[in-house]
């Protein structure tokens, strides 16, 4: 997979990174070129980067762009200077700081506009079919134990990141487990589950 994404052209992949202290980003050659410039001809910054997404993709990317101890994958469009548009894959992973903050997001672009036309492109949405597989059970695990523990999202994945990390397994397979197993652990009582029960049923949209 990786000689089919690196081969070709030498524009197709490229590296960046965002460093949420100072607001700054730092892009490869490959990525300003992806964008429609020459690399001594811009210094990205975040509204330049969001100017260039599809306007059908902006508020999906500017999620992203919110500080977070988790990885990420993207798949999205963006509008180079002349107009037209790319279709792009984006993974980053987080960097931290000597106090073990999170204080970046770096990783890398691969433009696939010319691989939707052929085998590549069939390849990577199958790999990118597992990754959103797997990140909806770690998802599922999160939520799981947000509930039972009434933690944030960020604090959820610590855990089963550090479980991962201490059992040697990969992440996907712990929340696998945990989605799995936790339903049958915690058997909530009946008068527990009656407001839970009684507020599902009578939800309603208030009028806008």
């Amino acid at each position: 997979m990786d000689k089919a994404l690196l081969g070709g052209a030498p524009q197709r992949v490229g590296r960046f990174e965002y460093n949420y202290n100072t607001d700054s980003w730092t892009w490869s050659d490959a990525v300003a070129r992806m964008h429609g410039y020459e690399p001594c001809d811009v210094q990205p910054t975040t509204e330049l980067v969001l100017s260039h997404k599809h306007p059908e993709d902006l508020g999906h990317v500017k999620a992203l762009l919110k500080r977070s101890s988790a990885p990420f994958s993207s798949r999205h469009r963006i509008r180079t200077t002349s107009g037209d548009i790319r279709h792009v894959v984006v993974v980053g992973e987080i960097v931290k700081d000597s106090d073990d903050e999170v204080m970046a997001t770096r990783g890398f672009y691969v433009d696939v506009t010319e691989a939707l036309k052929n085998d590549i492109q069939r390849e990577l949405g199958d790999e990118l079919d597992t990754i959103v597989a797997h990140r909806a059970v770690i998802e599922q695990a999160k939520g799981m134990l947000m509930l039972l523990y009434n933690i944030s999202p960020d604090a959820a994945f610590d855990i089963l990141r550090w479980r991962s990390q201490e059992m040697n397994m990969k992440l996907n397979a712990i929340a696998t487990e945990v989605a799995a197993a936790l339903p049958s652990l915690v058997d909530l009582p009946s008068g527990v589950r009656g407001p839970i029960d009684h507020f599902l049923m009578t939800l309603a949209i208030p009028d806008q």
